[in-house]
C-alpha cells in the first residue's frame, strides 16, 4: 500500500479509465519520498487492469493473490521491464550509470506485441542515471512510443534531464510527506525500532523517510545533539571536537562518520537560513569550508580524525561565544 501521494494515483487512474493515458510519465519530486515505489505499484496496476479490470478503482492496489501480481512477484511478466542502475561486477557497489546496453535491451520487447493484455509497462528508477548515450537510445522510443507501451520515469531532479525527453513526458509532480505519513512508513519498514529511534529519524527525513533510512541505527539524535551543541555553546576547550573525532574515526564508526559528513554541513547551511544581514556572509563562507572538506573527505580517503575536528571547528565558528572571542 501506498503512503500518501493519493492525488498522483487519481490522476494516473483517471486518464487510464478515460482512455487518454500519455505513453510517458514523468514522476518527479525530491529524493527518497517514494516514487520508485509508486512507479512500480502504478505498473503492477495497470498492468493488472489491462489483463482484467479490477473492482477497487480509486487506488493503486492489487490484491497479491491476483496472477499479475504473482508474475511481477516473480519477475517473470513478460511484458515489464525495470531499469535502474546494475551492481558492479566482484562489487556490492552499484554502477554510475543506467547503461546505453541497458536501454538498447528493451528493443526486442518493443518488437513484439504485448503478451497478457494490450499493454506493456517500462519503469525506469531513475531516468537521473542514465548515461547521456542511454538517453538519447531512450528518446528515440519516446519519440515513437511502441504500440501500448507505457513509460514510468522516476526523476529527483528533471531540471537536469534533456528537453527533448521532459516535452515528451507527462509531469506527475510529488511532494513531500508530512510528519505522521513519514512516520507510518519508517515504522511500516522499521518493524521492532522503538520510538525514540523513529522519532529521531521523522525529525531527519523532512518528508522523505527513504532519505532517513540511511540513518537507521546510528543514533543520529546523538550525533545531532553533539553538532548543535557545537554550533550553539562553541568549544573554547577543543574537547568536544576531540572527542567526536576519536570516536568517529573509529573502523566501526564509518557510517555514523558518513553521516556526520553529510549533517554538519546541513547544518551550517541551515544558519545561512537564518543568519542576519551582517552574519550571512561568514555563515556562507563557513558551509562552503565544510562542504569542500566532507567532499574532499569522501573523494580522497582524508583521515577521519583530523576531517572530524576540522568540520567540528567550523560549527563552534557559530556559536556567540567564539564569534565573540574572535571579536
Amino acid at each position: 500500500m501506498i503512503i500518501g501521494h493519493d492525488e498522483q494515483a487519481g490522476a494516473l487512474l483517471d486518464a487510464a479509465r478515460s482512455g487518454r493515458l500519455h505513453h510517458a510519465w514523468l514522476l518527479a519530486g525530491p529524493q527518497g519520498i517514494g516514487k520508485g515505489t509508486f512507479a512500480r505499484a502504478a505498473a503492477r496496476k495497470l498492468l493488472a487492469d489491462a489483463a482484467g479490470p479490477l473492482t477497487s478503482q480509486g487506488n493503486l492496489v492489487v490484491p497479491d493473490e491476483h496472477r499479475i501480481a504473482a508474475l511481477l512477484a516473480a519477475g517473470s511478466h513478460p511484458d515489464y521491464r525495470l531499469l535502474q542502475r546494475l551492481p558492479r561486477a566482484s562489487s556490492d557497489e552499484l554502477a554510475r550509470s543506467i547503461s546505453v546496453e541497458q536501454v538498447r535491451g528493451l528493443q526486442p520487447l518493443f518488437a513484439t506485441t504485448p503478451s497478457l493484455s494490450g499493454r506493456r509497462v517500462v519503469v525506469i528508477d531513475a531516468i537521473d542515471d542514465l548515461e547521456r548515450s542511454a538517453a538519447n537510445a531512450l528518446l528515440k522510443n519516446l519519440e515513437e512510443p511502441p504500440a501500448g507501451t507505457i513509460f514510468l520515469l522516476v526523476s529527483h531532479a528533471p531540471g537536469r534531464l534533456l528537453p527533448t525527453i521532459r516535452s515528451r513526458c507527462r509531469l506527475l509532480r510529488f511532494n513531500r510527506l508530512d510528519a505522521e505519513r513519514t512516520r507510518v512508513v519508517l515504522r511500516r519498514v522499521l518493524d521492532g525500532a522503538d520510538e525514540e529511534e523513529v522519532a529521531s529519524l521523522v525529525a531527519v527525513a523532512d518528508g522523505a523517510p527513504g532519505e532517513a533510512l540511511r540513518f537507521a541505527g546510528l543514533d543520529i539524535a546523538g550525533l545531532d545533539a553533539a553538532i548543535e551543541k557545537l554550533a550553539v555553546h562553541g568549544d573554547p576547550s577543543n574537547a568536544i571536537r576531540t572527542t567526536l573525532g576519536r570516536a568517529l574515526s573509529l573502523k566501526a564508526a564509518q557510517p555514523r562518520y558518513e553521516a556526520f559528513l553529510e549533517r554538519a554541513p546541513s547544518r551550517i547551511a541551515r544558519e545561512v537560513r537564518r543568519s542576519s544581514p551582517s552574519a550571512m556572509g561568514d555563515h556562507i563562507a563557513l558551509w562552503r569550508q565544510a562542504r569542500d572538506i566532507a567532499d574532499r573527505a569522501v573523494h580522497q580517503s582524508l583521515d577521519q580524525q583530523t576531517t572530524v575536528f576540522e568540520i567540528a571547528g567550523l560549527l563552534a565558528k557559530l556559536a556567540p561565544v567564539e564569534r565573540a572571542a574572535k571579536g
